[in-house]
């Protein structure tokens, strides 16, 4: 009996033994694999760095494209366009005006009543909706078409019976928010669609006047009276409130940055006068490009299998549409090499599958 015993006690203990490796192996397995995604994490890191010198570095030659693109159209990565915006709210305006926003997320209708220097914005109403996707690739006529349709609904909401009356033809702001060669404050023809648009029939057409065709046709006594771009719509909010405001930038959906121009250092425009001696110029800087920038190995992936290859270089790298496609990846490649999310990393595969959402701020009184 002491041999089988002692038998058994070691077998018991060799069980243990085996036991206890397989428990430590497997630790010692998770915490490999568990370095490797923070090894993954820490590359990712490291290729983004900017420390001051980069930065230092992107800035020139930042300013560098600038003026190439104010001295020649084509010059340029960043297309520097003309707004012929030269005097931006100051406060002192007074009456009900409608805006409409189209990005590249929302279309968002609005009225607001302002009432001069020291009352400013006495009300305002917003109506915010997602684009219907089908729109972003169909036609100009039923892209138009949805909108006039919508700000129709909006205007008959808002307006009481007195109003809805009048014969008075009503001054519209239309906030465009792709690129546009401008002919005037209230006319320009699209360069191209960024942001996933692919209207191809819009592209070298006047969108001031296709939205106001397109309001004819709904029976809305409506004209655009203002052509903008997001960036230069937020510059001028920005003026309303403190006349100080010399630029404005815009990180949602897509990027992009303008800024007040002395028009004597508009060289492609040469003559251009202006009353305040600047102009808004619309940098389109989403397109911006330079080797100094810190492109990672998968802001490289994401570029080649983008339908828009070498396009909108800046922009893929730091704006809404992009940053979560960025994230998918570094997480897709931690997840192959150190199998961190179990059964969920085939949900990983999906391009696009994460989405980066930011939240607004409003600066002004709200109602």
């Amino acid at each position: 009996m002491g041999r089988v015993g002692f038998a058994a006690a070691a077998a018991c203990a060799v069980a243990a033994c085996a036991v206890a490796a397989a428990l430590v192996g497997r630790r010692v397995r998770a915490r490999r694999r568990w370095w490797r995604a923070v090894e993954v994490v820490g590359e990712f890191e490291e290729g983004c760095a900017t420390p001051l010198g980069r930065l230092r570095q992107v800035v020139d030659a930042l300013v560098v494209e600038m003026h190439a693109g104010l001295a020649s159209d084509g010059g340029s990565k960043l297309k520097m366009l003309l707004t012929f915006i030269d005097t931006l709210p100051d406060g002192s305006e007074e009456g009900i005006y409608y805006a409409l926003d189209l990005g590249g997320t929302n279309f968002r209708v609005l009225r607001v009543q302002l009432g001069g220097k020291g009352s400013m914005i006495l009300s305002h109403k917003v109506e915010s909706q997602p684009l219907p996707e089908e729109l972003k690739s169909g036609t100009s006529e039923i892209l138009f078409d949805y909108i006039a349709s919508t700000l129709k609904n909006f205007v008959e909401r808002e307006e009481d019976d007195s109003q809805q009356k009048t014969d008075e033809r009503r001054a519209l702001g239309f906030t465009f928010s792709f690129p546009v060669r401008q002919t005037s404050v209230s006319s320009g023809f699209l360069i191209k669609w960024t942001k996933g648009f692919s209207i191809e029939d819009a592209v070298g057409k006047d969108i001031a006047r296709g939205l106001e065709e397109a309001m004819t046709t709904k029976g809305l006594n409506m004209r655009v009276a203002a052509l903008v771009n997001d960036t230069v719509g937020t510059l001028a909010l920005g003026h309303y409130y403190d006349q100080d405001t010399v630029a404005a930038v815009i990180i949602g959906t897509g990027t992009n940055a303008c800024y007040i121009e002395r028009t004597d250092a508009i060289i492609k425009c040469q003559g251009l006068l202006t009353n305040s001696g600047g102009m808004v110029v619309n940098m389109e800087w989403g397109n911006f490009w330079s080797s100094h920038l810190p492109r990672t190995s998968y802001d490289i992936a994401l570029d080649e299998e983008s339908p828009n290859r070498n396009d909108q270089g800046f922009e893929k790298m730091i704006s809404g549409m992009y940053l979560g496609e960025v994230v998918r990846r570094v997480l897709q490649r931690m997840a192959q090499e150190s199998d961190l999310f179990g059964d969920a990393t085939q949900n990983l595969s999906v391009p696009f599958s994460l989405r980066f959402y930011s939240s607004k701020m409003y600066n002004g009184a709200s109602n």
